[in-house]
């Protein structure tokens, strides 16, 4: 994962993402999370401020990747989130270039590349965005990611069948309860959650938070 610096533990990489407080971070590693997503888009409603979370999430077990989730971020945001001491890995989950994930890549910073998929979409043919890990999620009118809402798992199998070098993470619209089949259907390397695990939008429920987790490495068994 992520260049492959990241190996997923109990068969499956599991992320909690929309990581906003101390609290939740520390659970969901507790609960045997791979990694944490902490969501620095502005518009987004579990938007963090990394500078201000610092202190807390340097303090964070050393091999628990801390993933910084971004959109479209100019040249110069992605070099300062990606060098920051305390991220691991960012997550590009706009419309970001093929060009710019090259550059990035060049420059040594770990990185995964969100794609949309929606309800009555398949994904043909992408390019080479040089990372070895692709998430795919559920399109929206708004955009993609956070959206709690499922798109048909056949296009995320279909996917992950033709590019078996790649890691493929499903996301969109998983929950404690539907995880388990989601893994059986696509069989991907990974899941990622974020609305799944929520209380409300930035707070997890940590019962949900254990509960995926285990379900999802349940499926992932032999």
């Amino acid at each position: 994962m992520f260049g492959g610096k990241l190996k997923p533990t109990g068969g499956i990489f599991v992320k909690i993402c929309g990581i906003t407080n101390q609290s939740d971070a520390v659970g969901a590693i507790e609960a045997g999370a791979d990694a944490l997503g902490f969501n620095v888009v502005p518009r987004s409603k579990r938007c963090i401020d990394l500078d201000a979370a610092a202190s807390w999430i340097a303090k964070l077990p050393k091999n628990v990747w801390k993933v910084a989730v971004t959109a479209d971020p100019d040249w110069e945001d992605a070099c300062r989130i990606g060098q920051l001491n305390f991220i691991d890995a960012l997550q590009l989950h706009g419309n970001e270039s093929v060009e710019f994930c090259r550059r990035l890549r060049g420059a040594g910073i770990p990185f995964a590349k969100a794609l949309p998929v929606g309800q009555s979409q398949s994904l043909g043919a992408i390019p080479d965005f040089y990372t070895d890990t692709i998430i795919l999620d559920s399109a929206s009118s708004a955009g993609f990611g956070g959206s709690g809402k499922a798109f048909p798992w056949k296009f995320a199998w279909q996917f992950a069948q033709k590019h078996r070098e790649l890691n493929v993470i499903l996301a969109g619209g998983l929950n404690a309860e539907n995880v388990g089949e989601a893994v059986k259907a696509v069989r991907p390397r990974g899941v990622d959650v974020t609305t799944g695990v929520e209380e409300k939008a930035g707070q997890k429920d940590q019962r949900l938070v254990k509960a995926f987790v285990e379900a999802a490495r349940a499926a992932a068994r032999p």
